[in-house]
């Protein structure tokens, strides 16, 4: 009798709490719409699952060696853990984590290696996290794929688009001063860092903003990751009401012309001149554009078939894998159940309207000073969706005129929408620095 009493108590469902059962419908809700809607299922699925994995009680798949000591309950090993980090008390469990999570790195050192030597161990989305995102290693990975798989013919064929995928960008930056004015408002405690963070999701591109979260704050990665994907996912539904607001049926019936050819010469140089110009004034972005560059140069130059196959497939798609279940790691109950949350998921849904706004409007402008004109459906695509917000563009275009095919066209302000997130990722990485010291 005392063995199965035992056996309970030690199964999850004995120590399973609201939030986690709460998270682990999170992660089956994020599944269904990946699998039945069809909404970004490359990502969400690994994180709906490792969302999922990181909430089953008492396994500890999410912790790190030193904080799965601490939710171990035992007297000896908290009391350890507590002198260790300074706490008086071993019975606050919060303020114990609370001391973790901000000691210093040889304090923090120091409690990993006692947890380690106590016999506890990293649980294995800890290990994906630390060796996928913590490193910074995924998502330019990942980075250098979508650039291996892009192409700058429309960007170079009509350069005047570089002004729309940077006006796009707007968004993120006025996000970032919203998530500040809510905090001095008292309505949220973000730091500047967490306004920069959030910010990035009005790029709409996930890698960046999983970049910039993991190095700014790591703690709302979750939110913002999950955020960021699932407004890319809902791209046909978001961008389309704000286009026709913005556009007179004249404008969305607009045709541009034929897109000159390109040579391979430029296609070549192009990533290289890109790559040099921006690092040389910012170098906190040349990680990020740098891995893209390089990915587009193996594409473009014709000598690397095989390693810019293997960037655009099985290299992608495998670090996808990790990227997700990493990400997963990061919708603990403790982490996700956050008034905060909610303050993510309003601000990226702003900045992607402003985004989408900003870039047809700068379009409309370029209208007034240009002489041949440009259909401003194609403004919205200079979020970094792509392809799908140059599809919604080409869309809305064929329901004004049957022969308006903008898909080429759009890709221009699509492509220099990645350029121009990778460039404010790099901007903001580097006034937070400066800011915080």
């Amino acid at each position: 009798m005392e063995n199965l009493l035992n056996l309970w108590l030690s199964s999850g469902a004995n120590q399973i709490t609201s939030g986690q059962f709460t998270m682990i419908l999170i992660g089956l809700v994020l599944l269904f719409l990946a699998i039945r809607k069809n909404f970004e299922p490359l990502l969400l699925v690994p994180i709906g699952f490792g969302g999922i994995l990181a909430n089953i009680p008492g396994a500890h798949l999410a912790l790190s060696a030193a904080e799965t000591a601490l939710t171990s309950g035992d007297a000896l090993v908290l009391a350890q853990m507590a002198q260790t980090l300074g706490v008086e008390s071993t019975s606050d469990i919060y303020a114990l984590k609370a001391a973790l999570s901000s000691a210093p790195a040889a304090v923090h050192a120091q409690a990993t290696q006692y947890a380690l030597d106590a016999g506890f161990s990293n649980g294995m989305l800890y290990n994906f996290y630390s060796v996928a995102i913590a490193s910074g290693v995924a998502p330019l990975v990942i980075f250098m794929g979508v650039g291996a798989m892009t192409d700058f013919g429309p960007l170079l064929a009509n350069p005047r688009t570089l002004f729309l995928g940077a006006a796009a960008q707007f968004g993120i930056f006025a996000t970032v001063l919203g998530a500040v004015g809510l905090s001095v408002a008292g309505i949220m405690d973000f730091s500047i860092a967490d306004a920069a963070a959030i910010g990035i999701i009005g790029g709409a591109d996930g890698p960046t903003a999983i970049y910039v979260s993991s190095l700014l704050a790591p703690d709302l990665l979750g939110a913002i990751a999950v955020a960021a994907y699932s407004y890319m996912a809902l791209v046909p539904l978001i961008q389309p009401p704000i286009m026709r607001a913005l556009t007179t049926p004249e404008e969305r019936k607009i045709e541009m012309v034929q897109l000159r050819h390109v040579s391979k010469r430029e296609k070549i140089v192009f990533p290289l001149l890109l790559l040099i110009l921006v690092a040389l004034f910012l170098p906190d972005a040349a990680p990020l554009l740098g891995m893209f560059c390089f990915g587009n140069l193996m594409r473009e130059c014709g000598v690397v078939t095989r390693l810019s196959d293997t960037a655009q497939n099985a290299l992608i798609n495998i670090t996808t894998i990790f990227l997700g279940l990493s990400v997963g790691s990061k919708l603990a109950a403790d982490k996700f159940l956050d008034p905060k949350t909610l303050g993510i998921l309003a601000l990226g849904i702003i900045a992607f309207a402003i985004g989408t706004a900003a870039g047809v409007l700068m379009a409309k402008l370029l209208n007034l000073v240009s002489k041949h004109k440009v259909n401003p459906l194609i403004g919205s695509a200079g979020v970094s969706a792509v392809p799908m917000a140059a599809r919604v563009s080409n869309k809305l275009g064929l329901e004004a005129n049957p022969h308006n095919f903008l898909l080429m066209h759009a890709m221009g302000p699509n492509v220099a929408g990645v350029i121009g997130s990778a460039v404010a990722a790099g901007v903001m990485i580097t006034m937070v620095r400066a800011m915080t010291g």
